[in-house]
């Protein structure tokens, strides 16, 4: 049977256009290739943020081998965890909040999708703003006489400066207009800014080596890679391997949870797995390796060794470099926003009113709200921030570990597309009042064993480990729960 085979013989007038607009009906358009989904890890990946928590990763007290290890050993996870997602939203053509309507119910599903979107819309503005830092950086170093206007205590409003406004408020228009023209718009974007970050990267090794010589960076590199002192770190072997791959898989978590929004325009499952291959496992180890060496380099040529990429910029001493630089990795966040950030919180809050909400009014509308809650004060607020968060992060992992257990263990793989659009209470997933009772119980009860495993010290080392705690627990609870409902049960049979 092929892949549309469930969308084929869906007409529009069998929807109920309360549960439908052009954005969440299923596609039609199947034109991502693998190339794709490669330039769409690209974009995810090459960024700021990423090269950061890299950075950070190995100048930490862990051993160098159980990080490497543990970072291959997690991305390969993150691989088949996105492969494994991307089934539902490939066989109906549907993003991925009108997937959970299968698992949650037509009204509960309303649940997932909301704390998704407002995690999309925090993190969205965290992005745009930590991007227009780099425009700031940029201004001040073409134009040093504008500093007083980039000075918070002299002419701030809201906690920014009237030089931090322009830069913030230019980065968010720009990925306005990229997200405006739509969802090829945005594949195109991601095909050249992804790859730019590596001519950038390579560029800026290529003149760091000039600067400190080809032995001495080599030198450098070498060390860097040796790790010197790691044997007397606090962490064993197999803990720090473990660590790694804990804050391997939470890192991505967020749009691994919804990267049914992109999978469901992919011509073929084939495309899918070869492009995430390329752009998960070869592209995030490539990158890896390419932003040590990078922060190698600067020990040498500036005495110091520096983690942030635009710092490491700033401090060259060459305009043309430092400009061309800094738009690529402001491009670069641009564009992990638009894709993770951008589209899924306009999937998500037009499902909470489609035949109201269109998919550029929530997309516009999640814009402005990331405006409002100045994320600058967010940011600032770190014990705030990390709280808020990571209790909604810590839903993530039920929300998937419910998704995939529905449709694999229960479903056996099988969705009815018009009943996806149906507020009949005969509709399959109707269940009780909209709501999938045993779903929401799972949902519930994961979410506490995730978020008590966060207290427990033995495992308060474990970055991310809520994330792992909450999936499975849900895998294993949502079955168990589910098979004592008479009447998801019957639903199921009867499908």
């Amino acid at each position: 049977m092929p892949e549309s085979a469930s969308i084929s013989h869906t007409r529009q007038s069998d929807l109920n256009p309360r549960l439908s607009n052009s954005a969440l009906l299923p596609t039609t358009e199947r034109t991502w290739s693998w190339f794709d989904y490669l330039s769409f890890w690209m974009s995810d990946i090459h960024s700021v943020g990423t090269y950061v928590t890299l950075g950070n990763l190995f100048a930490s007290d862990l051993p160098s081998m159980a990080v490497v290890t543990g970072l291959f050993t997690g991305i390969f996870m993150v691989q088949i965890f996105c492969n494994l997602v991307a089934q539902p939203s490939l066989q109906t053509g549907t993003p991925f909040p009108v997937v959970c309507r299968a698992s949650f119910g037509i009204k509960g599903a309303l649940i997932p999708a909301f704390i998704r979107g407002v995690i999309a819309v925090c993190w969205y503005g965290i992005q745009t703003w930590l991007a227009s830092n780099a425009l700031v950086v940029l201004v001040l170093k073409c134009a040093p006489t504008l500093s007083p206007w980039a000075d918070v205590t002299q002419h701030g409003l809201a906690g920014l400066s009237p030089l931090g406004w322009v830069a913030f408020l230019s980065l968010w228009l720009l990925q306005a207009a990229v997200f405006w023209r739509g969802i090829e718009a945005i594949k195109h974007f991601t095909e050249w800014a992804g790859p730019l970050i590596y001519v950038v990267m390579l560029a800026l090794d290529l003149y760091l080596l000039q600067r400190v010589g080809f032995t001495s960076g080599w030198h450098a590199i070498q060390d860097s890679l040796t790790f010197p002192g790691k044997s007397l770190s606090s962490h064993g072997v197999f803990s720090a391997f473990l660590m790694t791959i804990t804050l391997t898989i939470s890192y991505f978590s967020a749009p691994m949870l919804n990267f049914g929004d992109f999978a469901r325009y992919a011509k073929s499952t084939k495309d899918i797995r070869r492009g995430n291959f390329w752009g998960l496992p070869v592209n995030f180890l490539a990158f890896t390796a390419l932003t040590l060496t990078t922060i190698a380099l600067t020990v040498p040529a500036f005495g110091i060794r520096i983690s942030d990429p635009v710092e490491t910029v700033a401090r060259t001493d060459n305009t043309t470099v430092i400009v061309i630089a800094i738009l690529a990795f402001m491009i670069a966040t641009a564009g992990i926003n638009v894709v993770v950030n951008f589209v899924s919180a306009s999937f998500d809050f037009s499902n909470l009113a489609p035949e109201k909400i269109s998919w550029r009014t929530a997309g516009l509308a999640a814009a402005f709200l990331s405006v409002f809650i100045t994320p600058w004060n967010l940011y600032n607020s770190p014990a705030a921030m990390h709280f808020t968060l990571d209790f909604l992060a810590s839903l993530i992992g039920p929300f998937y570990g419910i998704i995939i257990a529905d449709y694999f263990l229960i479903r056996n793989k099988a969705i009815s597309v018009p009943d996806l659009y149906s507020l009949s209470p005969e509709g399959r997933y109707w269940y009780e009042n909209g709501i999938n009772r045993p779903a929401i119980l799972t949902l519930c009860l994961s979410a506490i064993l995730a978020n008590v495993s966060g207290y427990l010290s033995s495992l308060a080392e474990f970055p991310g480990i809520s994330w792992f705690i909450g999936c499975f627990s849900a895998v294993f609870l949502y079955p168990l729960l589910a098979s004592n409902s008479v009447e998801l049960f019957r639903k199921t049979r009867s499908h």
